[in-house]
């Protein structure tokens, strides 16, 4: 990178399903991204999507100014220099698409968040479901895969039945269960499909208080976008889905990385919410 080009920063969300990166200048313009399915180890799926999105923006690993990470294992990035809450960065990430004060859920593989987001990107607070209803990204690629139908086609197959299965909205370890045991007693894998949509609108609905405008980010509005339409007729509100969901939270660490290096930076969102 010569002299003349922007310093470069690096966002790396490492959450339990998927391991995302974004690789931007001080302006925000995003010059590179990456995201791959989290497998095998962290380090090796961080290393895999730094060096991708770095080589689309044009820079050498060591030509970055400054890494910020976040997510689930967000310990398990080597270059990080520092590192700030998930919250912290999907609500930064999210208000630069959206650009206002939201409420925002964040849907990923584990327990959904409802996030107040205040001026500038602030998250002002969070909230989670209780700890029985985490897992509900991995819970509805289980749902994909025995129903035979692709993660973004479930809402589709579940368009097409008149009553949902009954699945519980407690426990997805047990509602993976009853995945099983539905199709045994002969529901419709339609039926199934919008028994799991619903089960899902239900866990996020118990987090109470989605004054409007409600924005979904996070891998499951990105691969289940159903999951926002039942939500939608469950509380009669309007749910917007952020551009690219799943790739919010490693832009909310790359903007709150900039920020730092331009002194902007608060030190309240290194603080992770209960």
């Amino acid at each position: 990178m010569s002299s003349s080009e922007p310093i470069l920063a690096a966002g790396v969300d490492v959450g339990t399903e998927c391991v995302k990166a974004v690789v931007a200048e001080p302006s925000g313009r995003i010059r590179g991204r990456a995201a791959t399915p989290t497998r095998g180890y962290f380090e090796a799926c961080v290393e895999e999507v730094l060096r991708a999105a770095c080589d689309e923006a044009g820079v050498a690993r060591d030509g970055l100014a400054a890494v910020c990470a976040t997510g689930f294992g967000g310990a398990c990035v080597p270059e990080a220099t520092f590192s700030v809450s998930e919250t912290a960065c999907h609500a930064r990430g999210a208000f630069e698409q959206i650009g206002r004060e939201m409420t925002l859920v964040d849907v990923g593989g584990r327990e959904p968040r409802a996030i107040h987001v205040g001026p500038r990107g602030r998250r002002l607070g969070a909230r989670s479901v209780r700890k029985c209803a985490v897992g509900i990204g991995t819970f509805l690629m289980f749902a994909a895969r025995h129903l035979d139908v692709h993660p973004t086609r479930l809402q589709e197959l579940a368009a097409s039945a008149e009553t949902p299965a009954p699945i519980s909205s407690y426990c997805s370890v047990f509602a993976g269960s009853e995945i099983l045991e539905r199709l045994r007693d002969g529901f419709m894998r339609e039926e199934v499909a919008l028994g799991c949509m619903h089960s899902i609108a239900e866990r996020i609905f118990e987090l109470g208080d989605l004054d409007e405008p409600v924005v979904f980010t996070g891998g499951v509005p990105a691969y289940f976008p159903g999951v926002a339409r039942s939500l939608e007729r469950l509380c009669g509100i309007k749910v917007e889905i952020a551009p690219a969901p799943i790739y919010t939270g490693a832009l909310g660490a790359v903007l709150l990385a900039i920020d730092r290096l331009e002194g902007r930076a608060g030190r309240e969102e290194e603080r992770e919410e209960p």
